[in-house]
């Protein structure tokens, strides 16, 4: 009895991803990853409200918005305002950092004055 030899091809996440949605740097795949940012973004926003034992409605009460608005961060459902993100992170104790990438420019920092320097 002769046995299956037959091989399956292995993908990487990205090499699927450029297949199905596209490559980085075009409209879909922007977008995409857009989304997908926000999705994460609000999952953790959930799993830390839910860890601090708070519902939508108190954590909207600290932060002064209503329990909808944290719904709707926490659905990804909303482009919310950035200040209201920093609140959020903020009422939930929690420690946020983003990254910013700016292309085709060097970036700075003037240590005296903490200043950036674009060039």
């Amino acid at each position: 009895m002769e046995k299956n030899t037959k091989s399956l091809n292995v993908y990487t996440l990205d090499e699927v991803t450029d297949k199905y949605i596209g490559k980085r740097g075009t409209p879909k795949r922007e977008l995409f990853e857009s989304e997908l940012r926000l999705e994460l973004l609000g999952d953790s926003i959930r799993r830390i409200r839910q860890e601090r034992n708070l519902t939508q409605a108190q954590l909207g009460e600290i932060v002064g918005v209503q329990k909808a608005q944290i719904s709707k961060i926490e659905n990804s459902l909303t482009n919310a305002r950035f200040d209201t993100i920093l609140k959020v992170f903020a009422a939930l104790n929690a420690k946020i950092s983003f990254n910013v990438e700016i292309l085709n420019q060097k970036v700075e920092v003037n240590s005296s004055s903490k200043e950036l320097v674009f060039q």
